[in-house]
């Protein structure tokens, strides 16, 4: 087998991720609360947003994170979650430039 179909069979799982993180409304509703606040908000303010469990607002989170399009990062003893607009950006532009 040849690099490049391994390289796209890579890129069509990472777009499964992508896609499956953004079939659920509320995470899709978290990338647009992200970008409207700067790109930058604390699990809690996040949270706070959403009349869901602290639970189901954290596994969100988690796919969001597994999928790459937020990233976290610890400031003292609060997670503040980081949307990666350049990621959500570029995989979705590339997959869609194929029906061009």
């Amino acid at each position: 087998m040849t690099d490049k179909p391994m390289r796209g069979l890579v890129e069509l799982e990472e777009l499964d991720r992508v896609f499956s993180a953004l079939a659920h409304r509320t995470r899709r509703a978290i990338l647009l609360v992200l970008h409207t606040n700067g790109g930058a908000m604390t699990s809690g303010a996040i949270a706070n947003l959403f009349t869901n469990t602290w639970q189901t607002t954290s596994r969100h989170l988690r796919l969001l994170e597994e999928a790459g399009l937020i990233e976290v990062k610890l400031q003292g003893r609060e997670r503040v979650y980081q949307l990666r607009a350049d990621r959500l950006d570029g995989l979705v532009s590339g997959w869609l430039q194929r029906f061009n």
